[in-house]
């Protein structure tokens, strides 16, 4: 029989950086976790135009390792949607339900103006940080739906400063981003009267190994330049980020329902 005590979520990009934080904060707090990855650090599955490294099979062990009885760990690409499904029912089959969903998995590219970005670029970026997002609320919704708690249930998805801000030579990136913020707005009026929350969280640089790729876009000598950036004056960190998505895991957070939450430093480009 399935263990039907506590909380289950399933985050996705769980190998490093802001998904990795959100499964250790959801852990802490209870949560049992499916940590997704597609761990593509090599190999044919990796993201076409993405040259920074990504997480691998050792990111998610390592994970996992640190929370032995709490983190089931998964690799799944978030453009396969039938992979995606198999983690959601794993969540159920071993857990007995799905509480939560944190769509983390993303990437970025650019470094050109809109006209000369490559095809490929554009691709990559919308079938990952988009197609992504839209198939894990595709394949969570429904067993969060028909489980012992929907009204208890979240989904956030993990957008970016960049939903909101136009940034230069990433325009691709900014088209993704503006697409998560409706896809969350679209779910959360498809929710209505359901229980079931939807809501997004918009970064701002955060030290990650995707701004230091940003950093490249921009010949700056180092991520902690983009600090001038933020009214905080420094960068952000992955587990302050994982903070916020948690709230708004929680039975608390369903007063975002349909909200992009801003926990950028006070981004301001």
């Amino acid at each position: 029989m399935p263990d039907m005590n506590g909380k289950v979520a399933l985050v996705t990009g769980a190998g490093r950086g802001i998904g990795a934080a959100t499964v250790r904060a959801l852990c802490a707090r209870g949560y049992r976790v499916v940590a997704v990855d597609s761990c593509a650090a090599d190999g044919p599955d990796r993201p076409a135009g993405v040259t920074y490294p990504l997480a691998n099979p050792d990111d998610l062990k390592s994970l996992a390792a640190g929370h032995p009885d709490a983190v089931l760990p998964y690799v799944a690409d978030v453009r396969d949607r039938d992979a995606l499904a198999k983690a959601a029912g794993l969540a159920v089959d071993r857990f007995g339900r799905l509480d939560a969903a944190v769509a983390a998995a993303a990437v970025v590219a650019g470094g050109l103006p809109l006209w000369e970005t490559p095809a490929t670029q554009l691709n990559t970026l919308w079938e990952v940080d988009v197609l992504g997002v839209w198939n894990t609320a595709a394949v969570c919704v429904p067993p969060m739906l028909a489980g012992p708690d929907p009204t208890g249930c979240r989904f956030v998805a993990v957008a970016s400063a960049a939903a909101s801000h136009g940034l230069f030579h990433l325009s691709a990136y900014n088209t993704a981003k503006h697409a998560v913020v409706g896809l969350v707005r679209g779910l959360a009026a498809d929710l209505v009267g359901t229980g079931v929350t939807a809501a997004a969280v918009s970064p701002g640089s955060t030290r990650t190994p995707m701004l230091t790729a940003t950093a490249g876009v921009y010949d700056l000598d180092g991520p902690d330049d983009f600090a001038r950036s933020q009214l905080l004056r420094r960068l952000l960190e992955p587990d302050e980020i994982a903070e916020t998505i948690a709230f708004c895991c929680s039975p608390a957070g369903g007063v975002l329902n349909g909200s992009i939450v801003s926990a950028d430093g006070g981004f301001t480009p």
